[in-house]
Formats: structure tokens, sequence, C-alpha cells
């Protein structure tokens, strides 16, 4: 045989595998050696495409259809908003309280005085109403852009934990054109308590959640229900996409160290509550700033608060020639996740707009520790709402799935 011939047969399969076994067979002196050499690499090969294959069925277990994402997230997002809601209102009370000296003090006092002044409904969960319209759609426009945008990304090659950051990124602001209007209500109505509310002047006096809106709108214009829409997404948008990096992370580990899927109830609520308060420590300058800006009052504008501590902001605002910056920081209540930072006593007024130019501001009076007040309970509301929302969002998911199998099986039948 002509060596032409030989390189060709050595492209051809059959030719290729007798010739292998001739070689091992060869080697080994016709022994047995050189055909149990062959089958490992046989085997070798069948492992790997097993291992692939196993692999793929797993992505595709992990890839719930879209709407089963967007009605867990939905559910459990708002269900973990609103085990929240009454620490949101105590929050909103202390940072925005006007009276001196302040009537909400401690956390403990807070939540007694006012469940005792006004009751449950009206006063721990004043607002209840516009965090749940607000929250539903919210989360899932939230779920069902995370879901989207992750796969893609991952589809096309890029890295996984790349992937995950940005889509919490592009999730957040895709959904925040819904929950900075709901919460710019919730926080009124939050501050506000009791229609008429004997116990608190907070210069809202709403019959409810629609005439609310229709009193802002018709005040203050419609771009009043987005006040503080950019330092909301500059704290947001950080937190929702180091949240879901560390979450799927987490979860990741969790399932090889107990190799399976399901990870049981201890490790789902750790891997939610953990990524929740690591990502709220790591945010908490922005947090910081975030509250300064927006519940601050410029000094020069003081006064004319203090004489008319009972008239409506939105009503200071209309009068012809009044301060700009009282327009833009006397109702500045937080918006979104209540911040859990309460200024010191003595701290500078930021008097900026200027996310970036707050936090400079905040290092060269205060240092490091500046950014950082208030971080242990910004820790436990994050890690409290995060890992709620999470468990419940993956409960659902299982049921979700359940269902529709036990469907199929049904209709095939």
């Amino acid at each position: 045989m002509s060596l032409a011939s030989r390189v060709a047969n050595l492209f051809s399969s059959s030719t290729s595998l007798q010739q292998s076994t001739n070689e091992f067979d060869l080697v080994d002196d016709g022994g047995p050696a050189g055909k149990q050499g062959l089958a490992d690499i046989r085997m070798g090969a069948d492992s790997v495409m097993s291992e692939t294959n196993a692999q793929k069925a797993v992505e595709e277990e992990a890839r719930p259809p879209y709407l089963h994402s967007m009605i867990a997230g939905g559910i459990g997002g708002t269900t973990g908003d609103l085990l929240m809601h009454s620490l949101d209102t105590v929050k909103t009370r202390q940072q925005a309280d006007p009276s001196f000296p302040p009537k909400y003090t401690t956390m403990a006092s807070s939540y007694s005085t006012i469940f005792r002044q006004e009751g449950l409904r009206r006063g721990l969960y004043g607002g209840w109403l516009p965090a749940l319209l607000g929250s539903f759609p919210g989360t899932i426009i939230f779920f069902g852009t995370y879901e989207y945008s992750k796969r893609h990304m991952i589809d096309y090659g890029i890295t996984p934990q790349i992937a995950y950051l940005t889509s919490g990124f592009v999730a957040d602001f895709a959904a925040s054109f819904v929950y900075v209007p709901s919460e710019v209500l919730k926080t009124r109505l939050q501050l506000q308590g009791r229609y008429k509310n004997p116990y608190f002047k907070s210069g809202y006096n709403y019959k409810g959640t629609a005439h609310a809106a229709r009193t802002i709108v018709r005040q203050e214009g419609f771009s009043a229900l987005f006040y503080g829409y950019k330092a909301t997404i500059f704290r947001d948008l950080p937190f929702s996409a180091l949240q879901f990096t560390f979450y799927e992370q987490a979860q990741t580990w969790a399932r090889k160290w107990k190799q399976s899927r399901d990870i049981g109830l201890p490790l789902e609520l750790f891997t939610g509550a953990a990524a929740g308060g690591l990502a709220g420590v790591i945010t908490c300058p922005l947090d910081v700033v975030k509250t300064r800006i927006q519940t601050q009052v410029n000094p020069s504008t003081e006064p004319s608060v203090k004489q008319t501590p009972a008239q409506p902001p939105a009503l200071a605002e209309g009068k012809p020639g009044a301060n700009s910056s009282l327009r833009q920081q006397i109702r500045s209540i937080s918006t979104s996740s209540p911040s859990t930072h309460t200024p010191r006593p003595g701290c500078i007024n930021l008097d900026t707009s200027s996310v970036f130019t707050g936090l400079k501001l905040i290092y060269k009076t205060e240092g490091i520790a500046g950014g950082f007040r208030g971080v242990g309970p910004r820790f436990v509301w994050t890690s409290v709402q995060s890992g709620c929302m999470l468990f419940l969002y993956q409960t659902i998911l299982k049921k979700l799935d359940v269902y529709t199998a036990s469907e199929n099986q049904e209709s095939a039948l």
C-alpha cells in the first residue's frame, strides 16, 4: 500500500478505528490490554457526552417559563414588601418628622406610639394600597425582564456573573417606571397616617390613594409622582444588580454542595437573606446620601416652614416666588425601600441634588463611617425582605412546575 493510500485511510472512521485497535494490540504483543485501553477511551467519551447532556438538562430545568417567573416574582416580592411595611412606615416617620424635639425616636417607642394613637390599618399600615398596587406589577416586570435578559446574555456567551449583574440593572430600571410613582403615594400616606390626623401634623391630608393621586397631579403636576426618581435609581439599581448576582452565585454553590436543585428550606432562606443583606451593606453609602438629599431642609427656608407648620408642602410650592430650594427639598420623603439612616445631629446640609457630590461631602466631613451610618438596621431590613421574597419565589416556581406537569399528564391521557 502506498503512503498516499495510508494517509487517506487515516481519515476513514472505520479504518481509523481498526488501525487504532491493531496498534494497541501490537504494542501489547497481542494481549488484551490494548483492547481494554480502547474500551476505556470509548467509556471516557461516553462519560463526557452524558455529563454534557446532564448539564444541558439541568440548565433547561433551571429555566422555568417566563410567565411562571413573573407570577412567582410578583407574589414573592409583594409579600416581602407588605411583611416589612410597618417598619417602612416607622422609618418614614422618623426621617421626615418636622417636630422638634422629634416625636419618633427609637424603633420600639415609634411602633408603640403609632399603633396606640392611629391603629394598624391607617397607622402602621398606612399607604399599604399604593404599596400593593406598585409592588405587584413592579416585581412582575422586574422578574420578567431579569430572566429574559439573563438567559439571552448567557446564551450569547457572556460570563454568568456579568449577565446577572447587568440583568439586575436592566430589570430594576424597567420596573422603576411603575414602583417610583407608587412609592411617592405610599410614603405620603405613611407620613400622614389617619385622615385629619390629630396626633401628627405631616402637612399632608389625603382621604385615600385615589384622592392623593388626584390632588398631587392637580396641584403639583404629573411629574411630582416621579419626585426623587434619579436619587432612587442611583441606589436601587446597584442594589438589585448586586443582590441577584450574589443570590445566583449562592444558589449555585448551595446546589453543588447538596448535589441537588432542591437545597432545602434553611439554605433557601439563607441564600436570599445573605444576598440582600450583603447588597444592602455595600450600597449603604448610596442610601445615606439619598436620604440626606431627600429629607433635609435648606436652612434659609426653615423660618418659613416653621411659620406655617400645618400648611401642605404642595401649597407652599405653588405660591408665586416660592424659594426654589424649598420647592426641591421640602417634600423630599425617602421613596422605595425605607432608608435606615437617620442623620446625626450637627450634620451639614448637603445642599445638592448630585449623588456624587453628596458622597464627596459626606466623606470629607464625616469620613468613611459617615457613609455607613445606619448600616445595621439596613442590613436587617434588606436581609429579611430579600430572604422572604426569594424563598417565596422559588417555592411558588416549584408549585407551578408541579401543577403544569400534572396538567400535561392529564391532557396526555
